[in-house]
């Protein structure tokens, strides 16, 4: 069997993934935690409520679809045998203990061992630096009974027993406490058992090695003070690699470790201190971090796995290997994996020496092999999902030192989920939990090579995904010149503005200074399936010098240089960095399938385009959610007209601008309703301020005035004069158009007359008029009335019929909380998150960037509340909006969605699945990820009330 790329290269794959393996799911369990320890008495009894009020989609792995349904606590016990748990204990005995006491019970050779729970984790932050009282005699007992088993003595030279010690919480988190094996080795067992096993390379190897790990992981020395110690002494023996050292080389070794590092010689000592290591280890930076961004609970906790230790490393008849039940690269039912003999395991993982794949262990010894293949064929049977298994042979003897839910690539863990379903091993519904959403973005956009090198200058927000490479353009103009001719450019600005349209549209990727999550920058990147990262406040861009300066190192880049960015993780690069290009198969469109089968919620797309519609309707939106009429406006040839409109003169002027943009927008409008034909196309009603449509710099606004005609400087002045204090506060949305009721007649006029001209060509369409920023019902009860009134003359004079309907956005808190008043006078209506998120928090979309990553940070904000609706206050709104409208008569038959870009995130399509709405909206790119995660939202809002 040839694995086709090295366990070592398959772990930097998989690492690129590691967001979508380690989210957390939903654990019921939870609320058996106790409540009183510094972390529930930081966050309150409340977040053991909230995680179950609000369950989240296990969109990734096994581990998450079996999650605990209780955490049986058995009285005050806090110490558990191997053969006293089972699988379902993992918010118990966290999934690494849970899953070895699975395998000790189902029969496989397993070291025995014991569990302190993750419960007692918690525990551990009253008593520490001490453990907590009377674990040490509960732990004794443990080991006495392992003693037994065993035939060998923790602490007794002359026949020891020696462990290792693991962490491991309910959800996997590779970036917690590392490894402690062979405790309870010291001087005295180092000798015993280099006289009782005649091999006293091994035993100082052994040893050696426990020092190092010990005082790493324990003690928090670097490892680079051993290895450079390994290293020099190597040099001066002249030898290549650890294998040419001999067992004086390795017990020199270990005489030097031990002039560096403070190891207790007392194996008991050695215990208590891993044990508190593996406890502290739950709240170090990285841990902490590392469930800040999946969304892990402090409230879990991690269990302390104490298991005997049993050797590879032991000669010829001796190895350790990994392996995986099937290609977790690919997906194919394929074993995959490595064996090395004569070698613990940390040599596989570090690649100190080159391993063989498992054909090697085949030809070494066939009834081992068959052995092992058996006992993959139990365990993927047995958890009903590829695993991932370490296991060790001593003197011949296979043992099974762990097994867990494997990591796994997007497409791999699409492949995995279809052919499960087609082998009845799983069901559909299981299938679809198993997938991370958001990783449907690898069947529609190129990623980063994981094998190859890439040196990070600077991160900002991961606004729009897939990823850009080319050189520097700092003018929109520019950068359409050269992609015409043929030249890849990445359009670099501190903000984009309506004029950047252009520029973004030929540009392989979008870099801002400044923005956030919603930012122009961001949403128009989106729709358009371009890559983007904003908010990049460790760059400083200079337009008028063409420079770009890396804050962390000083350096200055300039116009012709070029990086890369990745959208999907807000890093920027150095250069150009190879990629893995997208690739749709018949598994992916299969899980669409299914998850269309399953879902409840309509998936609609924000498209604003003909384009923009079509890739909507390919990747299989039931329709669009908003369709932002003034990004209809973009483009050199339209922007100017809107610059006429905003700047006449008089009303007479201004109708003229007016019906130069009626053209426009009827065209788009009559192929937007094509390509949806059948579907509802809901249209927006102008919404931003004026100022977004006007150059700011005076060499712009000169050429402007050239361009229409006027004097440069009453432009100027008339710019001036439209200034705003707070822009999007001002005069934008509904009041817009009540201001100058013109501008709304024209479009809703563009509107009909498309949706008459489409019915014409034998099209069905299903217009919608949405009108936005409403916050009192006499603005809704006049802004509809115009609509009404203007789309019945319409219909008057071509003496047709025409069914739509008139709407409007909830998007204010004024307008939720008083939304019961303003149903009489909407068919529909669409939570217009984004601006509900600035309005209820105070928060500048487009500042955000500045402090968010700090208020991440501290804890002051658990998520960005732009890319995931905040459930406690934004979402309270939107609850208090749903339940008005219900209530209201006639409620229940009125449409309610989102349609802000938080429609695309599968934690707020879980919201919407739970506020009873009827749709989602979000980016054409997005849809793919809205439709599975609307079916697993539906598939666990079942499950949570059967």
């Amino acid at each position: 069997m040839k694995t086709g790329t090295s366990l070592a290269a398959l772990l930097c794959v998989l690492g690129a993934t590691e967001a979508f393996l380690g989210r957390v799911s939903f654990l019921p369990g939870i609320r058996n935690l106790p409540t009183d320890t510094p972390v529930a008495r930081k966050h309150g009894p409340g977040i053991f409520m909230s995680t179950l009020k609000s369950p989240v989609p296990d969109t990734a792995q096994t581990q998450h679809a079996q999650a605990p349904t209780s955490l049986h606590v058995r009285d005050s016990k806090r110490v558990y045998l191997f053969n006293e748990g089972r699988k379902e204990d993992k918010a118990l005995l966290g999934g690494k203990g849970a899953n070895l006491a699975e395998m000790s019970n189902i029969g496989l050779p397993v070291p025995p061992g014991f569990i302190i729970s993750t419960a007692t984790c918690l525990q551990y932050f009253d008593s520490e630096p001490n453990l907590p009282s009377g674990l040490v005699e509960e732990y004794m007992t443990a080991i006495k009974i392992i003693e037994a088993q065993t035939g060998k003595e923790f602490g007794n030279p002359e026949n020891p027993l020696l462990f290792s010690v693991r962490s491991g919480a309910a959800i996997s988190m590779p970036g917690m406490l590392d490894t402690v094996l062979s405790l309870g080795m010291n001087d005295e067992v180092a000798a015993a058992l280099a006289r009782k096993s005649g091999n006293p390379r091994w035993v100082y190897d052994t040893y050696r090695r426990f020092l190092q790990m010990f005082s790493n992981v324990v003690l928090g020395m670097k490892m680079e003070v051993f290895d450079d110690l390994l290293v020099a002494y190597k040099a001066s023996k002249e030898y290549r690699s650890d294998t040419d050292m001999q067992a004086t080389d390795w017990e020199e070794m270990v005489r030097r470790y031990k002039e560096v590092t403070t190891v207790p010689a007392d194996p008991h000592e050695q215990l208590q201190l891993a044990i508190r290591a593996v406890f502290s280890s739950w709240m170090t930076p990285r841990a902490i971090k590392y469930r800040q961004y999946n969304d892990i609970p402090e409230t879990l906790g991690t269990g302390v796995t104490v298991q005997s230790m049993v050797f590879g490393n032991m000669g010829e008849d001796s190895g350790t290997g990994v392996a995986f039940t099937r290609n977790p690269s690919t997906g194919e039912n394929v074993h995959f994996g490595e064996y090395l003999q004569n070698a613990c395991g940390e040599d596989v993982v570090a690649g100190i020496r080159t391993p063989e794949d498992l054909t090697g262990l085949k030809a070494q010894n066939p009834q081992l092999y068959e052995e092992l293949l058996r006992v993959f064929d139990l365990l993927e049977k047995h958890y009903r999902d590829m695993q991932d298994i370490e296991f060790t042979v001593e003197k011949g003897k296979l043992y099974v030192l762990q097994c867990r839910s494997g990591k796994r690539t997007a497409k791999a863990a699409v492949t995995m989920a279809v052919e499960m379903v087609e082998e009845g091993l799983i069901s559909k519904e299981e299938a679809l939990l198993r997938i991370d959403a958001k990783q449907m973005d690898f069947f529609l956009h190129p990623t980063i090579d994981p094998s190859a090198a890439k040196t990070v200058v600077a991160k900002g927000l991961p606004a729009s995904p897939g990823v850009g490479t080319g050189v520097l353009c700092f003018t929109s103009d520019e950068a359409e010149v050269l992609a015409k001719e043929g030249q890849d450019v990445l359009l670099v600005r501190k903000e984009t503005t309506a004029e950047d349209v252009h520029g973004m549209k030929s540009a392989k990727g979008v870099l801002t200074q400044h923005g956030g999550m919603t930012s122009h920058a961001a949403v128009v990147a989106r729709g358009m399936g371009a890559p983007c990262v904003s908010g990049c406040h460790e760059i400083e861009v200079d337009n008028a010098k063409e420079t770009l300066t890396l804050l962390r190192s000083g350096r200055v880049l300039h116009k012709g240089d070029t990086l890369t960015i990745d959208g999907s993780t807000g890093e920027v690069m150095e250069g150009k960095v190879a990629l893995i290009r997208s690739t749709s198969d018949a598994d992916f469109q299969k899980v669409l399938d299914w998850a269309d089968e399953l879902r409840r919620l309509r998936v609609k797309a924000n498209a604003d385009t003909p384009d923009d519609a079509r890739k909507a309707r390919e990747l299989g939106a039931e329709g669009i959610g908003l369709s932002r009429t003034e990004h209809m406006f973009f483009g050199p040839a339209r922007i100017d007209v809107v610059r006429e409109m905003i700047l006449a003169n008089d009303k007479a002027e201004r109708l003229k601008s007016l019906e130069k943009l009626f053209v426009f927008q009827k065209e788009d409008m009559r192929e937007i309703f094509s390509v949806m034909s059948g579907f509802p196309v809901t249209f927006r009603l102008l919404d931003p301020p004026l100022h977004e449509f006007l150059p700011s710099e005076p060499k712009d606004i000169a050429a402007l005035a050239g361009r229409i005609g006027k004097d440069a400087t009453l432009v100027a002045n008339k710019i001036k004069a439209l200034e705003e204090v707070n822009p999007m506060l001002g005069l934008r949305g509904c009041r817009l158009g009540l201001a100058f009721p013109e501008i709304s007649e024209m479009q809703v006029r563009a509107v009909i007359h498309a949706a008459l001209e489409a019915k014409a060509q034998g099209y069905d369409p299903r217009p919608e008029i949405m009108i936005p920023l409403v916050s009192v019902a006499k603005e809704l009860e006049v802004a509809s009335a115009l609509v009404h009134a203007t789309a019945g003359q319409v219909l008057e004079e071509k003496k047709a019929v025409l069914e739509y309907k008139v709407g409007t956005m909830l998007e204010l808190p004024r307008a939720c909380l008083n939304a019961r008043s303003l149903a009489p006078m909407m068919e529909f209506a669409s939570f217009g998150t984004n601006d509900l998120t600035q309005s209820t928090f105070g928060f500048s979309r487009d500042d955000i960037g500045g402090f968010l990553p700090r208020y991440l940070e501290e804890k002051i904000l658990e998520k960005d509340p732009f890319a995931t609706i905040d459930v406690e206050g934004v979402g309270q709104l939107m609850r208090v909006a749903v339940e008005g409208v219900r209530g209201a008569e006639g409620g229940d038959d009125k449409a309610l969605g989102v349609c802000g870009e938080q429609g695309g995130d599968p934690k707020s399509v879980q919201f919407c699945e739970e506020l009873g709405l009827n749709s989602v909206s979000c980016s054409p790119f997005r849809v793919p990820i809205a439709r599975l995660a609307a079916a697993q939202a539906a598939i666990l809002h079942k499950k949570a009330h059967k």
